[in-house]
């Protein structure tokens, strides 16, 4: 089963946010997917600041998160999700380009829940991001 909940996308990258949202919808989640630019806004919408301070309040089911962002990056937005004990349990997954060791194990050492490297090849991508789909909206337990 599907839980409810959203998607947090936080990728400055047009394209690959495009994408991302599109294998997800064929990897058949439903929920809504919500994409802000840059670490700033994450964080605005994470804990309710700026442009975001009215929103109604809920963490995401699930953040994807891009490690190389304008203003705040991603490695500052996880070190801040997971410091705070309203938004720690928020499962964070780095989606990046990135296959260098040192960014895979400094996002471990902030707490995040799993590294994806994009894939290259479209096919590939839809059927990764697909799946972590999957299982984070579906299989996981969250209560």
């Amino acid at each position: 089963m599907i839980h409810p909940g959203y998607i947090l996308l936080a990728d400055d990258n047009a394209t690959d946010a495009e994408l991302t949202i599109r294998a997800l919808e064929l990897g058949g989640v439903k929920q809504q997917i919500v994409w802000v630019q840059d670490g700033e806004a994450a964080l605005h919408y994470v804990f309710c600041k700026g442009v975001y301070a009215q929103r109604t309040s809920g963490n995401p089911r699930l953040m994807l998160l891009d490690l190389h962002m304008p203003k705040i990056d991603g490695l500052d937005v996880l070190a801040q999700i997971k410091a705070d004990p309203a938004t720690r349990a928020t499962p964070v997954v780095i989606m990046s380009s990135s296959d260098q060791q040192s960014d895979m194990l400094r996002s471990y050492e902030r707490h995040a829940n799993s590294y994806i490297v994009k894939p290259v090849d479209f096919k590939q991508f839809t059927d990764q991001v697909g799946t972590l789909g999957k299982y984070w909206m579906g299989v996981n337990r969250v209560e």
